[in-house]
């Protein structure tokens, strides 16, 4: 009688290789916790405005329920266009530059996968959202950390850059406003960069989901740059601006040559986007504008508040000039960014994200989301507040 043999699960040795969100930790120990107050979600309090809803469900009750065209419906892609015109000063075209995603993370995906080769090295600006080395890793390629510090307010330099740049190095990617650290990066900025990006022939690739939420200054696109555009993919989305983080709506805006190539992997990975989230987006950038407003209004209400009371509870925070993150320094406790959160989960109940999962430069800090009500920070930083006494009594 043959003996079956028992199967193995035969992993891809990339996708092994990657570690899980460090962040999934915390959420898990918080989510068993009562009176817990979290700082730790990356997403907008504030719901979704009625008028986005409604489009929604009315263009169910509609029956709008078959796929759309696979880079998205084209008045969708029209209005994307007239948006970044509008607001940031970059033109595209709807029918072959702009291609409508399952949310900026597809993007960021397919952005990656359409440009990088096995064996390109690229640079990654840190401390930065969690999934662009694990993405990098399993495109192919080598994910190169470019530190940032907050003595630089976070903005990536020239001189770090040429201290990481490789023959093999084939792209670079941007994210500002940063997650996690709120960081920006204005037009001077950015220009100082262009010399260094075209003398290398880099490809851009530039995460733009916090743009609107950039408090102190107009947000400047890598893509507005003179010499930048044909070289850079833009991705962005409506999660964060317009309160639709689980509609899985983003987009990418890129030279019809990249576009032609991210909608080859689009089409058959995904085919479209949801048909309803879809009719909702271009609500949102049609009649949503003023609720973005005062939502922007209310994070930077937020965010005064916010950082003042993590310095005087003794933590040293740089004023983050977009998205809604603090990351304060939490060297002067003594602990680690996993142990300071931790025992900050568990002796007063207030969650946020160790900084090292960011990337190694993130240690020494930790990400805190003021995207939360006002109550609920002002609870917190008192209890952080009572935690850092803690930690110097017993000091």
């Amino acid at each position: 009688m043959t003996q079956v043999k028992k199967h193995e699960a035969k992993l891809s040795r990339a996708v092994e290789s990657i570690q899980p969100s460090g962040i999934r930790r915390f959420f898990d120990m918080a989510s068993s916790m009562e009176n817990i107050i979290s700082l730790g979600v990356g997403e907008p309090d504030f719901t979704t405005p009625w008028s986005v809803r409604e489009a929604s469900i009315h263009s169910l009750e509609s029956g709008r329920t078959s796929y759309t065209a696979n880079a998205g419906l084209i008045e969708l892609r029209e209005a994307i266009s007239d948006y970044m015109e509008e607001r940031f000063d970059v033109s595209y075209r709807p029918e072959d530059e702009v291609i409508v995603t399952v949310g900026a993370s597809e993007g960021i995906d397919i952005a990656l996968r359409s440009v990088v080769d096995p064996g390109d090295d690229v640079l990654i600006v840190e401390p930065c959202f969690v999934s662009y080395a694990p993405l990098v890793s399993m495109a192919g390629g080598q994910p190169i950390p470019v530190p940032t510090f907050m003595k630089d307010d976070f903005q990536v330099t020239l001189e770090t850059l040429q201290e990481k740049i490789t023959p093999k190095t084939k792209a670079i990617m941007l994210s500002f406003p940063n997650n996690p650290t709120g960081g920006v990066m204005g037009r001077e900025d950015l220009e100082k960069l262009r010399d260094f990006i075209i003398e290398h022939d880099l490809v851009v690739l530039s995460d733009e989901i916090y743009a609107e939420l950039s408090y102190d200054q107009e947000h400047v696109s890598t893509a507005a740059i003179d010499g930048l555009k044909e070289r850079t993919i833009l991705i962005s989305g409506f999660s964060k601006s317009f309160a639709m983080t689980g509609w899985r709506v983003g987009y990418v805006c890129a030279p019809a040559a990249y576009a032609a190539a991210m909608l080859k992997i689009h089409q058959y990975a995904m085919m479209c986007a949801s048909t309803m989230a879809q009719y909702a987006a271009l609500e949102a950038l049609t009649n949503g504008r003023q609720e973005m407003e005062e939502m922007i209004t209310s994070y930077r209400q937020r965010r005064n508040f916010f950082v003042k009371s993590l310095r005087e509870a003794g933590l040293s925070c740089h004023t983050p000039g977009g998205a809604f993150y603090a990351f304060p320094s939490i060297k002067a406790s003594g602990l680690s960014s996993e142990q300071f959160a931790e025992q900050l989960l568990l002796e007063q109940h207030v969650a946020v994200v160790p900084g090292h999962v960011f990337g190694e430069g993130g240690e020494g800090h930790i990400r805190c989301s003021y995207a939360a009500s006002m109550a609920q920070l002002e609870e917190a930083v008192d209890r952080i507040a009572v935690f850092m006494n803690t930690i110097k009594k017993e000091g």
